[in-house]
């Protein structure tokens, strides 16, 4: 005979705290990369169209030197999300689930900052 509740047989099974935020970053970061979308298709279009320099030139301007910034951290962190969850999902064994998250967050962000160098790199030396 069973004498404990639903309750406590669901405790210490795992934690709710923040599934709900990461649910609401994967939307919101897959809603903000719709409009980023379309403007980096522009920019890759203007790759194939014009010359070394005019890109430069072009990434100098506020506007298109953060939106591709914002691009590339936006896209970045909704992969790490994604694959976050995939992890979380199919890997079996704790520890090995444990490691994979950690590898999957530290080179997206390493991924993130790589990609803040070249850009501003590429605007100091437009500048």
């Amino acid at each position: 005979m069973e004498y404990r509740t639903p309750l406590a047989k669901a405790r210490g099974l795992g934690s709710a705290k923040t599934g709900t935020t990461h649910w609401w970053m994967q939307r919101i970061t897959a809603v903000a990369l719709i409009p980023l979308a379309f403007w980096l298709i522009l920019f890759i279009n203007q790759l194939f169209n014009a010359s070394y320099d005019d890109i430069k030139q072009w990434l100098i301007s506020p506007v298109n030197f953060t939106l591709l910034l914002a691009w590339a951290f936006t896209g970045f962190y909704h992969a790490a999300l994604g694959l976050q969850v995939v992890i979380e999902d199919y890997v079996n064994p704790d520890w090995l689930k444990i490691v994979l998250v950690w590898m999957i967050k530290l080179t997206f962000a390493g991924m993130a900052i790589a990609s803040l160098v070249f850009v501003i790199r590429i605007a100091i030396s437009a500048g």
